[in-house]
């Protein structure tokens, strides 16, 4: 029920024939139509930002199909620190974290502003530790590059949570549950990173390796039943998941997402390709 109708139905008649119960109902229906779905994006190299390519337009379609947030909390993989931050400046730099790409990708900006009052009200949610309020991080490659595709006028507020290097993967995804009621706030939360991410192994050809394949399946098979405790203890499945994770900075956004699935609710995937050997760019829709 949309909440035009809704409103409508809550004449001083209805409202008296309405039995307590229906009334909570309806209540409940209307807060689930609120609620914003949950992503995790591979978003593999910084030039999908400027390219349109398959994964740069999956990104835009799923964009489309989703309600326009109020804002956007990003965990990304390229912001750890010692500890747990979040920005909360007006206005974030965008961070050029790379080397080696052309002057175009350098000259790109996303001047989206931040969010200080949801910073601190993130902040206030999270009891698993202390968060500081961050004044000089920005928005690194891992939350522009996806963003300026899928919200190219960059108008719609982004702050970002930092991943604590010193902690395990259950920590991170205990942690991730204690945003959800961001969710109901009109707020985006995207994980940036990758399922299966070993730069040391890259090769120039789509051609994937057997294990980043492997490891990929696995991982998307327990998604998709909801299985989320072997994914968090990712290292017992052996070989492939220590070529694919040689470290979990790319891995711990996906635990972020997947931590914020709730009872019944569904997850699809979009932009599902293991590239250059041992990068999936594997990404998921959760609500």
């Amino acid at each position: 029920m949309d909440r035009r109708n809704f409103l409508h139905q809550f004449s001083v008649g209805t409202l008296a024939m309405m039995t307590l119960s229906s009334f909570k109902n309806e209540m409940d229906n209307l807060g689930a139509s609120d609620k914003m779905p949950v992503l995790f994006i591979g978003h593999g190299s910084p030039m999908n930002a400027i390219e349109n390519n398959e994964f740069s337009e999956a990104w835009k379609a799923t964009a489309s199909k989703i309600p326009v947030p109020k804002a956007i909390l990003c965990i990304s993989a390229h912001w750890e620190t010692n500890g747990t931050k979040v920005t909360a400046m007006q206005t974030p730099k965008t961070i050029h974290d790379f080397g080696g790409f052309p002057q175009e990708l350098f000259d790109k900006q996303y001047p989206a502003p931040g969010s200080p009052t949801l910073a601190s009200e993130t902040k206030s949610l999270i009891k698993k530790t202390s968060v500081e309020l961050d004044m000089e991080w920005g928005l690194d490659h891992g939350t522009w590059s996806v963003l300026a595709p899928m919200y190219p006028e960059a108008k719609i507020p982004v702050y970002q949570l930092s991943l604590d290097y010193t902690k395990p993967p259950e920590y991170h995804y205990a942690l991730s549950k204690e945003l959800s009621a961001l969710r109901r706030k009109g707020v985006l939360i995207i994980g940036s990173g990758n399922i299966v991410h070993n730069l040391g192994m890259i090769q120039w050809s789509d051609k994937a390796f057997d294990w980043a394949i492997e490891f990929d399946a696995i991982a998307a098979n327990h998604i998709e039943e909801g299985n989320h405790q072997p994914l968090i203890n990712y290292k017992n499945f052996g070989k492939a998941a220590t070529l694919s994770i040689p470290s979990n900075e790319h891995y711990l956004p996906m635990l972020y997402a997947i931590a914020l699935q709730e009872k019944n609710e569904s997850v699809s995937f979009f932009a599902n390709k293991t590239t250059m050997g041992s990068i999936s760019m594997r990404s998921i829709k959760i609500g």
